[in-house]
């Protein structure tokens, strides 16, 4: 039986902002203070340049077809 005078569901909250403000500070301590974000997304522009350079025909088709399709990046855009 129900009680007209209990909620049928109960709210919980947890404030997680502690927990979160530790996480990111032991994130930022961990990659020290030689790390640069920008050189980081450098680097990876240019492995993705890489990986897609030297294609051959079929390849560089395939490569083309995911382009417009929408699945990879442009080049340049990555």
């Amino acid at each position: 039986m129900i009680d007209p005078n209990t909620p049928d569901q109960h709210i919980f909250a947890f404030d997680l902002t502690e927990h979160e403000i530790r996480r990111r500070t032991e994130v930022l301590a961990a990659l020290g203070d030689t790390w640069n974000p920008i050189e980081v997304m450098e680097a990876e522009a240019k492995a993705q340049r890489l990986l897609y350079s030297g294609l051959d025909a079929d390849q560089q088709a395939t490569y083309d077809m995911l382009v417009a399709a929408g699945v990879l990046p442009a080049s340049g855009q990555a």
